[in-house]
């Protein structure tokens, strides 16, 4: 882990002399729509002004930066993190002070994080709860989602709270983790009922929780113990189904619908040609599965990479998945980290079922898809803003709050300087895990200096953060970019004014043309589990007295069992979208999803 300052205490804005006046002057300001020459004024962490330095006399007392040669970016936003999150006698060891810090050093500037109630527990009582971890420790801004882990009368009732008095607009349902978690169909369809008549955003992970459940009994009665039976209970066509099913479900009760964790090219397909359809859906890609592949991974080393959906296989999936958020199939990342120690995930040894699911990547997420997607030639800067950025804001209704550079947003900024490289590595990094699933790899584009609301915490490889400096955000409901399309507003995909169009045509410089042709890819045919099971031998096994919502204890049935679980714009129009062919089976006909 790297060695850094010992944390800061919150200091008052007003006694951080030149820390609350900053003139970042000589940048090149990238949004997610056009890119310009500017400076930018900021004054008690809020842009003050974005022009040209003609325009404005810099009073005395104020910290001058020169990001001559830099990008100048909105600070990244990470719509799925699970900090501090508790997973059957495990703690994910990032909290919300290294996990935050941590992000903050890769150019993250706000995560949103993710409320996960006991089975019967109340929503109140579990945000009290994720309130009371955070709000001390934060060292930048942040905000919540709810997930509904159970149904019932009272916890459609406690939603309506969330949304009107809490500052929560977003909702995660799960399809998968059976007996925990999961929904049924008809609990899911009133779950997104419920969402719409709140004006909320309604989320999913979107696994075939029915499927995994009979796989992993299989697999187990047949001997496979090793992590190699994770991806074998849940291979993509298990996570297509759910998607695809989601999809329709959302759209029945026109309800705006975010998929999380997007990790196969089928899945991303789906969602794509949903959206083409005019369905209000979004789809979000990971740090994990756009970085890497498990191919090559050794086999005594794969348990340290379990997540769930998991990372895929095939070394094509990654490129895949950047050239789906390149032509808008997919529009955000997150990383979703949740992170445990080695020590932690060998718990699970003699049954993949007991492994921790979560990895790190809340503070590479930010070079790991530019890397990927901007160095490879993939995406240009102002997409990469979208993806990383922007989208979310909207998504969430943090926008122009967040997301963006301009008068009156906050001063969450990234200096980003796309000529240096940095070689991610455990000995280096923030996070308070003992491995790092990037380990190696060389990114080039580096957050050389990063402002949180003003504040200057990254600097000269430094990381300077204050524990405690972030605040809690809230998500109104009704976010305009979702509900301006169900209500007939506005389009999905609305075309850029000409005035955008005219700056994006001298975006890409010297990046790489698009290669046309790697569009076409192929989905490899993946073997039945029932060929698995029989080629396989059976071998051995081996409460807050004051809360953050004022309410207090808010009865609920609670379930003691324990848990198991872890949790743009549009290319440029000469793009065009190619087929995706689906390589056939041995001796068999082509599949395809819906």
């Amino acid at each position: 882990m790297a060695t850094s300052p010992k944390p800061v205490k919150k200091v008052p804005i007003h006694l951080q002399s030149s820390q609350n006046r900053v003139y970042i002057k000589n940048g090149h300001i990238v949004n997610h729509d056009k890119s310009f020459k500017a400076d930018i004024y900021i004054e008690d962490g809020i842009i003050k002004f974005v022009g040209p330095a003609s325009e404005i006399v810099v009073p005395g007392g104020v910290r001058i930066v020169d990001a001559a040669n830099k990008l100048v970016l909105p600070g990244g936003i990470d719509p799925h993190t699970h900090m501090q999150l508790k997973f059957g006698g495990c703690v994910a060891v990032d909290d919300f002070y290294h996990g935050t810090k941590a992000a903050v050093a890769g150019g993250t500037t706000t995560i949103i994080d993710f409320v996960l109630p006991d089975k019967g527990e109340s929503l109140v009582e579990a945000y009290d709860k994720w309130r009371a971890w955070a709000d001390p420790k934060v060292c930048c801004d942040y905000a919540l989602h709810v997930g509904i882990t159970w149904w019932s009368k009272s916890v459609a009732e406690e939603m309506k709270i969330m949304c009107e008095e809490l500052g929560v607009n977003s909702f995660k349902m799960f399809m998968a983790y059976k007996g925990l978690y999961q929904l049924n169909d008809s609990e899911l369809l009133d779950a997104f009922e419920r969402i719409r008549s709140l004006n909320g955003v309604a989320q999913v992970h979107a696994e075939n929780g029915d499927i995994i459940a009979k796989n992993v009994q299989k697999l187990l009665a047949a001997g496979i113990t090793g992590p190699e039976g994770h991806e074998l209970s849940r291979q993509e066509e298990v996570e297509a189904e759910a998607v695809n099913r989601a999809c329709i479900l959302a759209h029945q009760m026109k309800t705006p619908l975010y998929v999380t964790r997007i990790t196969s090219k089928s899945s991303a397909e789906i969602i794509g040609r949903a959206r083409r359809s005019g369905y209000v859906v979004f789809g979000e890609t990971l740090t994990s599965s756009i970085g890497r592949s498990m191919n090559g991974v050794r086999q005594q080393d794969r348990l340290y990479y379990i997540t769930s959906p998991p990372i895929r296989e095939s070394a094509e999936t990654p490129r895949q998945l950047m050239k789906s958020l390149a032509y808008d199939d997919l529009q955000t990342t997150g990383s979703d980290n949740c992170t445990f120690n080695k020590e932690h995930k060998e718990l699970g040894k003699g049954n993949f079922t007991k492994i921790p699911n979560g990895v790190n990547g809340v503070e590479d997420r930010m070079s790991v898809v530019w890397e990927k997607g901007v160095h490879a030639g993939l995406l240009d800067p102002c997409r990469f803003v979208a993806v990383t950025s922007t989208n979310a804001a909207k998504i969430f209704n943090l926008y122009p709050q967040k997301g963006r550079i301009a008068v009156g947003s906050d001063a969450d900024i990234v200096i980003w300087n796309p000529n240096a490289t940095r070689t991610i590595s455990r000995e280096t990094h923030h996070h308070a895990c003992d491995y790092n699933i990037f380990e190696g790899m060389v990114c080039h584009g580096v957050p050389e200096i990063v402002l949180v609301r003003g504040r200057i915490c990254v600097e000269d490889g430094a990381v300077r953060v204050a524990e405690g400096y972030g605040r809690f955000i809230n998500t109104p409901t009704r976010p305009p970019y979702l509900y301006d399309v169900l209500e007939g507003k506005a389009a999905l995909n609305e075309e850029r004014n000409g005035e955008e169009a005219a700056h994006e045509e001298h975006l890409n410089g010297g990046l790489k043309k698009l290669d046309l042709g790697a569009l076409e890819i192929e989905i490899p045919y993946q073997e039945p589990i029932s060929r698995t099971l029989l080629a396989s031998r059976p071998g051995a096994g081996g409460s807050v007295a004051s809360t953050p919502s004022g309410r207090g204890h808010v009865e609920g049935t609670r379930n003691m069992q324990e848990s198991t679980f872890s949790v743009s714009e549009e290319l440029d129009k000469s793009v065009t979208r190619s087929c995706i062919r689906v390589r056939n089976p041995p001796g068999g006909k082509s599949t395809g999803f819906w």
